[in-house]
């Protein structure tokens, strides 16, 4: 057996682990392989090894993958989105989990409805306020989440977020209680919502322990990156 599919075992049995302390069942939570920087050949091994859902976050990258590999998985766009890419994105993905601000939305689903499409989308909340990082902040999440209810191909499944490196992965619950409980208050207010887009190789157990129902990995499944 390869060492992708060595890893990507790995992964699901902590997956599994991590659920069952949270009294969940895991075929809730699916995996987003991140294969970012990750050649074709190695994301072949991984699609072998039962990953259908590949995560990219630079757009062109993602094109040639996608020309190579096809549609055999769904293909998620997890990075930052410039809306000067937003007519490639609804072409290439299936779901978009960056959404920060209304008129990336907007202009998504402009593209998306020139296409015939609907793209499923989620909103990324930055909760640990850092400038390096993309994402809303709490208080304009309402009017936003509001903002995108009326937009007719794009459906509001969820939110995102990614919390500041720690070396204690512990660290991490805060910002993913956090984004579940925000995930509460958007249904309280008329917007209820299914996902939670959170975790990565060195915290997503703790994310699936908080409700995480997509977790992207990389690292742990690829190796680390060049």
């Amino acid at each position: 057996m390869s060492a992708i599919k060595e890893n990507l075992l790995r992964v699901r049995e902590r997956i599994d682990r991590a659920a069952q302390r949270a009294g969940r069942d895991s075929k809730e939570i699916k995996l987003v392989a991140v294969s970012k920087t990750v050649e074709v050949a190695r994301i072949k091994e991984a699609i072998e090894g039962g990953v259908s859902i590949l995560g990219e976050n630079y757009v062109q990258e993602a094109q040639k993958k996608i020309e190579t590999l096809g549609r055999r998985v769904s293909w998620h766009f997890i990075g930052h989105l410039q809306s000067n890419k937003a007519r490639y994105a609804v072409r290439l993905f299936d779901a978009v989990h960056s959404i920060d601000s209304l008129s990336l939305a907007e202009e998504l689903n402009r593209r998306a409805e020139q296409e015939n499409r609907v793209i499923s989308v989620m909103i990324e909340v930055n909760l640990s306020r850092e400038a390096t990082k993309f994402g809303t902040d709490e208080e304009r999440l309402l009017s936003l989440a509001r903002g995108i209810q009326q937009l007719g191909c794009l459906s509001l499944e969820g939110l995102m977020t990614m919390p500041p490196y720690f070396d204690d992965p512990e660290m991490s619950r805060p910002y993913y209680a956090a984004l579940r409980e925000l995930r509460g208050r958007l249904a309280g207010e008329g917007i209820p919502m299914k996902e939670l887009s959170m975790g990565m190789s060195g915290d997503f157990e703790i994310a699936v322990e908080e409700g995480a129902t997509y977790v992207r990995v990389g690292t742990a499944i690829f190796g680390s990156r060049k």
